[in-house]
């Protein structure tokens, strides 16, 4: 916990830190030219004002950004409406995946057909029948491209059930940010790699309290 602390405090004043050592850095170049001592000493002075307004602008700024986190998967795992919307997607998606499979179960069987009465029939009943086959297979194909496929039915459901609820969110996430006055709000559900986050800055909770889904 110590360490964590000692490692943010580290990345907040860093910029600070630079301003440090480039301070004391030219002083020191100055000394070692062997400068004449009144230049020195104006020199030295006109520096150590720059340096100590830049210190403070630097230290202000440093000290002025606010950072937090939220779990949107938390948040929305605990809307209503999103697990209602999830339920019916999850319905949605099983009943096109047992058509798409009952139709290919068809085609295996007007496959076995096929092996089973070829001995029998004429070359263009032959054509025939695979043409049919092919073009029933090409069908099916189509069909769950456009129920699973990029932009298909599925996408489109997701969207018109679940955009809403992420656009909700986004704003109170939006809101929140220009009135608490933060830099940035992190995710921690969208695979951002965060070693350590302290609970004190999670602000899922007051998230759902603005959307009016906690106390």
């Amino acid at each position: 916990m110590a360490v964590n602390s000692i490692l943010l405090w580290d990345r907040i004043f860093n910029p600070v830190q630079s301003v440090r050592k480039l301070y004391f850095g030219i002083i020191f170049e100055d000394i070692r030219k062997g400068s004449n001592s009144n230049l020195l000493n104006s020199g030295i002075m006109k520096k150590s004002v720059l340096f100590l307004t830049v210190l403070c602008i630097s230290t202000a700024m440093a000290v002025a950004q606010k950072y937090a986190f939220v779990d949107t998967e938390y948040i929305l795992n605990n809307i209503p409406s999103y697990k209602a919307a999830k339920t019916q997607l999850d319905k949605v998606s099983q009943d096109w995946q047992k058509e798409i499979e009952a139709k290919y179960a068809e085609i295996e069987q007007m496959y076995k057909d096929y092996q089973a009465e070829k001995v029998l029939l004429a070359e263009d009943m032959l054509k025939k029948r695979e043409e049919i086959i092919v073009n029933k297979e090409k069908e099916v194909k189509e069909l769950q491209k456009s129920y699973f496929g990029q932009n298909g039915a599925l996408f489109k459901k997701r969207q018109e059930l679940i955009q809403p609820i992420q656009d909700e969110i986004y704003k109170a996430l939006k809101d929140m940010a220009t009135e608490g006055g933060y830099a940035v709000i992190f995710d921690t559900s969208s695979g951002t790699s965060m070693i350590y986050t302290n609970p004190r800055y999670d602000i899922s909770d007051e998230v759902l309290q603005k959307l009016g889904y906690k106390n």
